[in-house]
């Protein structure tokens, strides 16, 4: 339908259903849009879609003061509301850095908020065991051989690194002691928690990224069923319980890999190394290095599922999703080792003062 309506040319309706249109009120095209049988109405794209009404039910158009159709505009009596009339956005360091710094504190509240409903989540409702023991058995069981070989080569590449050291001053018998401790206390937990990262949160961040694309979480959603708690839960409760555990396998294996190449290839005696690692290692160190992997546990499950439920679409959204989550877990397993290892020092020195190594 086109043609002459109070001295505006007017397009057909096919060429109206695709222009952008911006809201301005015009009550006198409602009998033309009562014979079009249709209505023009703002979707969340910002642009508005015709849907076939009958005339009975019609309400006035609402479209914009300037329609460019066929090289001829709608005359506009609200040029003021013109978005070249908007201040252009400027572009300096400043601004930029303000940028990033609003970006980061948007997504910690952001991960706050979606950790906090995931433990609101669990105190109403804990998740059933038919959910749980597929994850528990993917994350911990599928992960043991890449923690094995992680503390395994740490705890030698820690002796190889340390032996010149010591043995420049005559103390290359109590190389136990510096492995036992870094591994138990610092380097075990963290790489542990750095390979889970990669391995477990990665996987995390794409499976859940993929459920969002193809709308799986919307589906649960329409059944009634509560995504966080059917998909979140059962991760986080997973990486909480087995972390730590994982935590003490590569502290094993680098404990044992560490004393096998330090006694049989750099010829320490074995009475000694033993003897320096029972000496300086404290029960203090263990529960401080598996306290740790309780909190990197945490971050991980909460940072990879928070990715996935916010990934784009598409393969690269799934892709940039992974991505995501591994690098936001390998930074907040650096930055919460930081600050929990400053206060459990503060509160070591508290409770029994401060060792004296003389």
């Amino acid at each position: 339908m086109s043609g002459e309506w109070s001295g505006v040319n007017l397009p057909s309706l096919p060429e109206l259903r695709h222009w952008p249109l911006r809201i301005a009120t015009y009550p006198h095209w409602s009998p033309l849009i009562a014979a079009m049988r249709c209505e023009i109405r703002l979707d969340p794209a910002s642009r508005f879609a015709l849907q076939s009404r009958p005339p009975s039910q019609t309400s006035p158009l609402r479209v914009c003061p300037r329609v460019h159709c066929s090289g001829t505009s709608f005359p506009d009596s609200h040029a003021s509301m013109s978005h070249s009339a908007l201040p252009a956005a400027r572009s300096t360091p400043i601004h930029a850095l303000g940028g990033m710094v609003v970006a980061l504190v948007s997504l910690v509240g952001d991960l706050t908020l979606f950790g906090l409903q995931t433990i609101g989540g669990l105190t109403r409702r804990l998740p059933r065991g038919y959910v749980l023991w597929p994850v528990l058995h993917k994350i911990g069981v599928e992960s043991i051989a890449v923690v094995l070989v992680t503390g395994g080569f740490v705890g030698m590449v820690i002796a190889v690194q340390t032996y010149d050291q010591f043995a420049q001053m005559n103390m290359e018998n109590q190389l136990g002691s510096v492995i036992n401790v870094t591994l138990f206390k610092e380097l075990g937990p963290v790489l542990a928690a750095l390979m889970l990262a990669g391995r477990v949160g990665s996987s995390m961040a794409a499976e859940l990224g993929t459920m969002k694309v193809t709308e799986q979480i919307d589906a649960l959603t329409a059944l009634g069923a509560d995504p966080i708690g059917y998909l979140v839960a059962p991760r986080l409760i997973a990486c909480v319980l087995m972390v730590p555990l994982l935590t003490v396998l590569a502290d094993v294996a680098g404990m044992c890999s560490g004393w096998w190449f330090s006694c049989e290839v750099l010829g320490i005696d074995h009475h000694f190394y033993w003897h320096h690692s029972l000496a300086y290692v404290a029960p203090w160190d263990i529960g401080s290095g598996l306290s740790k992997s309780l909190f990197f546990g945490i971050a991980i499950a909460t940072i990879a599922c928070h990715r996935g439920f916010n990934c784009s679409a598409g393969a690269e959204g799934v892709g940039q999703a992974a991505t995501e989550a591994f690098v936001c877990s390998f930074v907040a397993i650096l930055v919460i080792d930081f600050l929990l290892g400053t206060f459990l020092m503060e509160l070591y020195h508290m409770l029994w003062g401060v060792v004296s190594m003389r």
